[in-house]
């Protein structure tokens, strides 16, 4: 199984940014997914997931009514749009995929987002 993100970069603040994370797994649309954002020296913090079917999500206090997490089941793909980052929003973002079938989780290799000031 791989994740592939794309869509991460430089951005000013009060800018957007818009996240995808590209999945090669068949049972795509029955497992819950994430997005994860980690900084030097801290711990890989939740920034907002999404279940299987796209009907429940649910976000960091940090980033709620900035952040939209969605995915496109056809497409194997889950997004993150991002409007009015933050400087503090700067970090490697991650995707995270919940395998129901094999009971363990798939990690993407992260994206840079960065927001100047």
């Amino acid at each position: 199984v791989q994740l592939v993100e794309s869509g991460g970069g430089l951005v000013q603040a009060g800018g957007s940014l818009r996240l995808s994370c590209a999945a090669s797994i068949s049972t795509f649309s029955i497992n819950t997914m994430g997005w994860y954002r980690q900084t030097p020296g801290k711990q890989r913090e939740l920034v907002a997931k999404i279940s299987s079917g796209g009907g429940r999500t649910d976000y960091a206090d940090s980033v709620k009514g900035r952040f939209t997490i969605s995915r496109d089941n056809s497409k194997n793909t889950m997004y993150l749009q991002m409007d009015n980052l933050e400087p503090e929003d700067t970090a490697v973002y991650y995707c995270k995929l919940d395998d129901a079938v094999a009971g363990h989780a798939y990690w993407g290799q992260g994206t840079q987002v960065t927001v100047s000031s």
